[in-house]
C-alpha cells in the first residue's frame, strides 16, 4: 500500500473510532436528560454517529481493499438543528438550576463536534482526489451542523444558567 493511500486508511479508521465515541456519548446523553425533546434528539444524534462510523468503515474497507473510497457507500439522513431551541425543550429553561448535566452535555458535545469538524476538514485539505475532498467536506459540514446546533443551545441557556447556579459576576 502506498503511503498516500496508508495515510488515507489511518484517516478514516481514527474518524471510525471517534464517530464511535460520539455515538456512545450521545446515548450516555440521551439516557441521563430528563427533558424528553433532549432525549429524542440525543438519541438521534447518537444514530448519526453511528451511521456515520459504518460510512467511514465501509470507506476503510473499501481502501484497504481497492485502494479507492467506495463509490457506493452513503450516508443517512441529517438532523435539522436549526432555531432557537434545537435541543431542549423551552421547559428546561424552568428547571435551570438543576441542568447541570444538560449543560455538561453540550459543552462536551460542542468540543466533539468542533474537532470532528476540523479533523474533517484537515483531511479534506490534505487530499488530493477530489472524490476524497469532496467525502471529507461532506463530513466536516455535517458535523458543523451539529457544532452550531449545541452551541446555539447551549447560548441561550448560559446566561440563565449561570445566574441560577450563582456562577454570574453580578
Amino acid at each position: 500500500m502506498t503511503d498516500k493511500k496508508q495515510a488515507l486508511a489511518q484517516g478514516l479508521l481514527d474518524a471510525y473510532k471517534a464517530e464511535q465515541y460520539g455515538h456512545n456519548f450521545y446515548l450516555m446523553a440521551a439516557n441521563s436528560t430528563s427533558d424528553a425533546k433532549g432525549k429524542e434528539v440525543f438519541e438521534t444524534l447518537a444514530a448519526e454517529e453511528l451511521d456515520h462510523a459504518r460510512f467511514l468503515k465501509a470507506q476503510y474497507d473499501s481502501v484497504l481493499m481497492t485502494g479507492k473510497v467506495s463509490a457506493t457507500a452513503a450516508l443517512g439522513r441529517r438532523l435539522d438543528l436549526t432555531g432557537m431551541w434545537p435541543i431542549f425543550s423551552d421547559g428546561l429553561k424552568a428547571r435551570i438550576k438543576e441542568a447541570h448535566f444538560e449543560m455538561t452535555a453540550l459543552s462536551i458535545g460542542i468540543q466533539l463536534e468542533r474537532d470532528a469538524m476540523a479533523f474533517y476538514k484537515c483531511q479534506a485539505d490534505n487530499a488530493s482526489d477530489a472524490e476524497i475532498k469532496r467525502m471529507f467536506m461532506t463530513l466536516s459540514d455535517w458535523e458543523a451542523g451539529h457544532y452550531h446546533g449545541l452551541l446555539r443551545q447551549h447560548e441561550a441557556l448560559k446566561e440563565d444558567f449561570w445566574s441560577a447556579s450563582g456562577f454570574a459576576p453580578f
